[in-house]
């Protein structure tokens, strides 16, 4: 009930902050009046009305002022994204990384990865952004990974699960970071694929620490099988059952999670 009462405090600014991630003033200010007054006639549009022509009229007028404005190719593009029209997508969110990569190279990157499985392009967009810039490149677009955590589950995707384990640690160990809400889970399913079953355990604990989740138990149950220890084996089986009927689970409103494990999983177990 806590988290329910966080997430309905925070949903409506992050709605906010979605119709405010446009400061026009900015173009002004670094003395490109084009985009400055591109942006003007979109700035007060509610992202809502992405699927409208009228929205996209809107746009396509800020784009005859200023060609180069990405961000209007890149609102544009999401909404082709979201109805499924992934080619005119993808030729919108190119245009949109052409003319600003520090901007729209990790957004390209997290939806190559999560909606197309495209795991090296992934990784392509989130390492030459990572190569653009000399700070935090940030996080996903739905927030539930940083980005250089994404980088890991690509490596991972196309069994590079040395080269995963060693991105993951990198950024769970640079300085000031909080480690994510599956973070230590998705490490925990590396090591357990190297059969690095010291490694998995410590990793399913911490994940445990910060968010018990159905999936970590259930692979921490399997790690307990492999090493023949058949009452821990039977313990965390319970205990990602139990958790599964909670709804403590991998969820994600478009997409399923990398390593997403399903009670069917549990049960045959």
């Amino acid at each position: 009930m806590r988290t329910l009462f966080f997430i309905a405090l925070l949903l409506p600014m992050a709605l906010f902050a979605q119709n405010q991630d446009i400061n026009c003033k900015a173009f002004l200010y670094q003395g490109d009046t084009l985009q400055y007054k591109a942006c003007l006639v979109i700035e007060n549009i509610p992202e809502e009305n992405q699927f409208y022509r009228e929205y996209h009229e809107q746009f396509d007028k800020a784009l005859e002022i200023c060609p180069y404005f990405s961000y209007a190719y890149k609102a544009k593009s999401t909404a082709y994204l979201k109805s499924g029209d992934f080619i005119t997508w993808k030729k919108l969110i190119d245009k949109a990384v052409f003319y600003d990569e520090k901007k729209c190279l990790g957004y390209r990157g997290w939806c190559r990865y999560q909606f197309f499985r495209d795991y090296q392009g992934a990784i392509n967009d989130i390492e030459r952004l990572d190569s653009l810039v000399n700070y935090d490149i940030g996080y996903s677009q739905n927030g539930n990974y940083h980005l250089n955590i994404a980088k890991g589950i690509c490596y991972s995707a196309i069994n590079q699960k040395k080269k995963a384990i060693e991105v993951f640690n990198q950024q769970l160990n640079t300085k000031n970071y909080e480690a994510g809400l599956f973070d230590y889970y998705q490490l925990g399913v590396t090591y357990f694929e190297l059969k690095d079953y010291e490694n998995a355990l410590k990793s399913f604990e911490k994940q445990a620490q910060i968010n018990p989740l159905a999936d970590n138990e259930y692979f921490r149950c399997k790690t307990y099988k492999a090493l023949e220890k058949q009452e821990e084996y039977k313990k965390y089986k319970e205990i990602a059952l139990k958790l599964f009927k909670e709804n403590r689970t991998l969820l994600d409103v478009y997409t399923h999670h990398f390593n997403k494990v399903y009670y069917e999983m549990i049960e045959r177990e």
